[in-house]
């Protein structure tokens, strides 16, 4: 199953986490969730939408942190998950669960602080539109990610149940320049692919990390980072 009916099947959401964020997996979670707090800063009492929010991973993350945050996705069974997470966590009074297209959001123009999305733009089929209505519900910042091309993952991208689109980075800049975004700064990581370290235990993925990142500190290892971290603001 393909694409977005992929997607939305309730059994894919009750093993996402499950798959993606066990073993070896765990050290991707810290790291992104990492690069979220990072671009955006302090959140307390700051407006926030998450694009492609699925099980609510960055989006109950925000709201503990004091965000009035809201999550939305195409998956009704991820935002599910979400909800029950929020509750578990207390703070589901700070959050709302959307079900909405990225192409049409339901949102004035500048409504948000700041717009994030994270493992959304490789399955966007049309990412200059996404990229912007992100920047016109967003006053401030948008912070997302990619797959690169130019990467280890082209080893392994047709084997995905969903597919996935890979981005050079002159396309992600002529995303943010066709949705009036200028680039704050970027982050490339991950020399090896996130199937990799999801195939080895925890242990063992923080050991091989610490190579990772040595190979991706110079400057031919970051060309060869296989994710990108990209914070822009608002024109």
């Amino acid at each position: 199953m393909k694409g977005k009916e992929w997607y939305q099947a309730d059994d894919v959401a009750e093993e996402y986490e499950a798959k993606r964020f066990s073993r070896g997996g765990r050290l991707i979670d810290r790291r992104e969730k990492q690069a979220v707090l990072d671009a955006v800063g302090p959140v307390e009492d700051r407006n926030v939408l998450e694009i492609a929010c699925g099980t609510g991973r960055f989006t109950v993350m925000l709201a503990e942190r004091g965000a009035d945050i809201v999550g939305l996705d195409i998956s009704e069974a991820m935002l599910a998950q979400g909800r029950q997470k929020a509750r578990k966590a207390g703070v589901a009074d700070n959050v709302e669960f959307m079900r909405g297209d990225a192409a049409r959001l339901p949102f004035p123009d500048d409504h948000f602080d700041a717009v994030v999305s994270m493992r959304f733009y490789h399955l966007a089929p049309t990412p200059a539109k996404f990229m912007a209505e992100m920047a016109r519900v967003s006053k401030e910042q948008v912070f997302f990610d990619t797959f690169n091309g130019f990467s280890t993952r082209v080893l392994y991208n047709r084997l995905l149940p969903m597919g996935s689109h890979l981005y050079s980075r002159d396309e992600v800049a002529e995303l943010l320049d066709g949705a009036g975004l200028s680039l704050e700064n970027a982050e490339h990581d991950f020399i090896l692919p996130y199937g990799f370290y999801r195939q080895i235990p925890d242990s063992l993925a923080v050991r091989i990390r610490k190579l990772d990142t040595a190979i991706g500190s110079t400057g031919v290892g970051e060309k060869l980072c296989s994710v990108s971290y990209w914070n822009a603001q608002v024109e």
